[in-house]
């Protein structure tokens, strides 16, 4: 026999049973499946980088305990591998650097001196120990030109955020002139103000990249290397670069790389023998 389902409206009466009132109910909302996931994903992968973050400062105290006990080179693995791991802090490359210089490697101590004055540029202790580690090693440093001298009070990310703020700047008081119906003076005089600024710091980043501590910057890091002619280690050589000499690469061949040298010089030096200091 086929069951028929049958709906009944509930109702109530009020207290002079006058007349029937329905009752009113509200649907809740279901929350959709795609709105539980996007939260679950969320959830997780906040937790997988606090846990991350969590761990990381446990490998940092640790590669620290390390070095305070004079096991140079345990605190250099532990500080390399927060590297490898893509922790990168100033400080982080400032203790690996103390740690490799406490080993006589003054190449890779200066390496991450440099690495951590690259993120950030006003590091006193950075600055100090790389000056104390040059001058043990003897190290060549390449000649800033001329611009350069007067642009290194910012870093070229600093400029660049001034360039995107007058670019902004500059085309919002564009957008003003065309819409307004009258056109300011001082409208005018900001647009043109934030037009040189933009340039300006246009130039000043760019002259930075290129020059002697840009992104092609590199630092010697391998025992009695010879700068050469070509190739081939039975080349003439053209000048010994001291551990910790800086060069600027300019293209690679092989196993090879060819690079601006100290005193204005360009040679061919032996890939493995050099790092570039940004990563």
């Amino acid at each position: 026999m086929k069951r028929h389902t049958r709906w009944i409206e509930l109702s109530e009466l009020d207290g002079n049973n006058r007349g029937a009132q329905p009752l009113t109910f509200c649907r809740r909302p279901r929350r959709s499946r795609s709105t539980i996931a996007v939260f679950l994903a969320t959830a997780l992968v906040v937790f997988l980088a606090t846990s991350t973050f969590a761990q990381g400062d446990v490998d940092f105290a640790k590669a620290n305990q390390e070095f305070a006990q004079g096991h140079f080179k345990e605190a250099i693995t532990g500080y390399e591998g927060l590297v490898r791991a893509g922790q990168w802090s100033a400080n982080i490359f400032y203790d690996l650097g103390n740690a490799y210089f406490r080993t006589g490697n003054f190449g890779r101590a200066i390496l991450n001196y440099e690495r951590a004055l690259a993120l950030d540029r006003h590091h006193p202790e950075a600055t100090a120990n790389l000056q104390i580690a040059r001058d043990e090693a003897h190290a060549l440093e390449l000649r800033p030109t001329w611009p350069e001298r007067y642009l290194q009070f910012a870093s070229v990310n600093q400029y660049s955020i001034a360039a995107a703020v007058a670019f902004w700047i500059a085309a919002f008081c564009v957008t003003a002139l065309i819409f307004a119906r009258r056109r300011s003076a001082t409208m005018i005089t900001l647009m043109l103000l934030m037009l040189l600024l933009f340039a300006g710091a246009m130039f000043a980043a760019w002259q930075l990249e290129r020059g002697s501590k840009g992104g092609t910057l590199a630092i010697v890091t391998g025992r009695d290397v010879q700068a050469r002619l070509a190739t081939a280690d039975t080349a003439n050589a053209i000048l010994a670069l001291p551990p910790g000499s800086e060069i600027k690469v300019l293209s690679t061949r092989g196993d090879w790389i060819y690079a601006t040298l100290p005193n204005n010089l360009r040679g061919w030096i032996p890939a493995k023998n050099a790092e570039q200091v940004r990563l």
